[in-house]
């Protein structure tokens, strides 16, 4: 799934298109992804094109402070803080400290390294599903998306790349994309995440710095996936009864949202 040309949004992408099985797919023009928007000009014409109504924002108090979200012409926000219950036991950096990290490459190696950051992960991706503010998060995501009035929403959190990734597996397997297409557009982001963190990395890299350690800090692997989908089936047996009975998302509202999101073959 290509990026969408847009000067000022990072990872910028429609869903749309992707392959569901029997001939459907996703439609078109209703349902993006992208890193924060921040730096958005509301004149871009590519986001301008798209018509956002709702820009629904997955990122801490912290980082909406530190970079608030500049929303197209037209659109509302909605807060979904998925994190607000666990980043502080996370064993992850704050997104402050990241990049003092990747200036040090022997103070990462310390509190990251021998698979530590892989770990950390992976907690994470769990906590997406078993914590309170990701339930609430997700839930308010699904069901603005299945608004039968809603119009195009934009979902995003810092990179766009683990609680948006996340946002996306969740639609797409509601809407019956098989699990490589799942995993497929989940790690699509990776060259625009490395392109917009290169400068980064290269400088973590030519310090001596472990090439792996920095994937595993700035870009997704299929291991972190696997962990949320792990929770679902241990805690829910499957993606419908996790956004049934763990989200609190009524069956009517998944079923609009797989009227609206997809396109069936001629």
């Amino acid at each position: 799934m290509p990026a969408l040309p847009a000067a000022t949004v990072a990872n910028l992408r429609d869903l749309g298109s992707l392959p569901l099985g029997d001939g459907r797919s996703v439609r078109e023009g209703l349902l993006f992804r992208s890193g924060q928007l921040d730096r958005l000009d509301p004149a871009d014409p590519v986001v301008a094109g798209l018509g956002i109504r709702t820009v629904v924002d997955f990122r801490t108090a912290a980082e909406r402070a530190d970079r608030p979200d500049r929303l197209p012409d037209g659109a509302s926000g909605l807060v979904a803080d998925v994190l607000a219950d666990f980043l502080a036991s996370s064993g992850l950096p704050p997104a402050a400290q990241l990049k003092d990290l990747m200036s040090d490459p022997a103070l990462a190696e310390k509190h990251l390294g021998g698979g530590k950051a892989q770990a950390a992960f992976a907690g994470t991706y769990r906590a997406f599903v078993n914590t309170e503010s990701a339930r609430a998060s997700y839930r308010a995501f699904l069901t603005e998306l299945g608004d039968p009035a809603a119009g195009p929403l934009l979902f995003h959190c810092t990179a766009g790349k683990d609680r948006t990734g996340w946002a996306a597996t969740i639609v797409l397997t509601l809407l019956g994309a098989d699990d490589e297409t799942v995993m497929a557009e989940y790690l699509s982001v990776n060259p625009g995440v490395r392109a917009a963190f290169a400068p980064m990395i290269e400088g973590f890299t030519a310090q001596g710095g472990d090439p792996d350690l920095a994937l595993a800090l700035i870009g997704v692997v299929p291991e972190y996936l696997q962990a949320a989908l792990d929770e679902v089936k241990e805690r829910h047996g499957s993606m419908e009864a996790y956004v049934r009975d763990g989200l609190g998302v009524p069956d009517e509202v998944v079923q609009v949202v797989r009227e609206r999101l997809t396109v069936h073959a001629a």
